[in-house]
């Protein structure tokens, strides 16, 4: 779901919290060692996202912040804040290149470009906390 979050509205934030849940507690975010990934660089991304994107020239950056049942990736397009909203039951992480990551859900996509080690750890701790979500898969019962 992409979805503009610039204005402070009820209703998008009832949204959001329905697919994704609400915010981690400080104590939970302490044991996760931190839900907010750093200032990634937007290496592509699908269509409806780069029309955004394209809108002003300044550098395409975005941030992915975890929560209970899935992630937020935000970016900014002139004076707008847009979020694409994933469950982690939609959501699809692979390592394409080395330094490179992919981000699907459905029809939206968004490749990053990792540079330190922690972006990486923060990127495992995403596919972590997917399969700690996750049901068990009917294989292995």
């Amino acid at each position: 779901m992409l979805i503009n979050i610039s204005y402070n509205e009820p209703e998008i934030t009832k949204r959001i919290e329905e697919a994704v849940g609400k915010v981690f507690t400080l104590n939970q975010r302490w044991k996760l060692g931190g839900i907010g990934s750093p200032k990634l660089s937007i290496s592509s991304c699908s269509m409806d996202i780069h029309n955004l994107l394209i809108l002003d020239h300044n550098s395409n950056t975005c941030n992915i912040e975890i929560r209970p049942k899935g992630i937020i990736v935000r970016f900014r397009s002139l004076l707008e804040t847009y979020a694409l909203v994933i469950p982690y039951y939609k959501l699809q992480l692979y390592k394409g290149k080395a330094r490179e990551y992919a981000i699907y859900e459905a029809h939206h996509f968004i490749k990053v470009h990792v540079n330190l080690k922690t972006e990486h750890q923060f990127m495992r701790k995403i596919m972590a906390q997917k399969a700690a979500v996750s049901p068990p898969d009917i294989s292995n019962l």
